[in-house]
């Protein structure tokens, strides 16, 4: 059980440094060698864990989608508030979660796949979108695809606006107002 929790602690610190140099220097100019260096492991435990740099890329991407369900609600559009309010806080107080938002939006990630976490946002977004439409939430004629894009679209342009303006401070004003 030890080594299992050291592994676990071991990955989030490679991430964690990935994360740092991906934000600081861009996917394209990253080495591992910083990576390394900075998370102060060997070659070896950052490869057992990552076998490149596209799949460390990959394992940051992943930290902005949430670990644990939120607490279900009766009213389905809570949910999508929650995870709106949730992600904001997240995008205020979690490095590796900035991080994560700052290499989907590095367009010199040549060769990682940056469009998987904006399509895990709208198939998010779109399946509470789904159960709120079937629980008479929304107007029968809103397409729940079309809303779940926009959404996230809009979401990532006021975090990013917000990130530029004034490093988050004002996200949650700015969610509110999404809201």
């Amino acid at each position: 059980m030890a080594q299992q929790a050291r592994a676990i602690r071991t990955r989030r610190l490679i991430l964690d440094s990935a994360a740092a140099v991906f934000a600081e220097r861009g996917y394209e100019r990253a080495t591992i060698g910083e990576i390394l260096a900075r998370a102060g492991v060997t070659k070896g435990a950052l490869y057992f864990h990552f076998a490149s740099k596209e799949e460390l890329a990959l394992g940051v991407l992943g930290a902005q989608l949430l670990d644990e369900p939120l607490t279900p609600q009766d009213v389905k559009l809570q949910e999508l508030v929650d995870q709106g309010f949730l992600l904001a806080h997240r995008l205020q107080t979690d490095s590796l979660v900035q991080a994560s938002v700052a290499l989907a939006l590095d367009s010199g990630a040549a060769g990682v796949d940056r469009a998987a976490p904006f399509q895990a946002w709208v198939d998010q977004v779109a399946e509470a979108l789904t159960v709120a439409k079937a629980r008479g939430e929304i107007l029968p004629h809103v397409k729940v695809l079309d809303t779940a894009e926009l959404f996230s679209g809009a979401f990532a342009g006021i975090q990013t606006m917000s990130q530029v303006v004034c490093d988050r401070d004002d996200l949650t004003h700015r969610v509110v107002v999404l809201l």
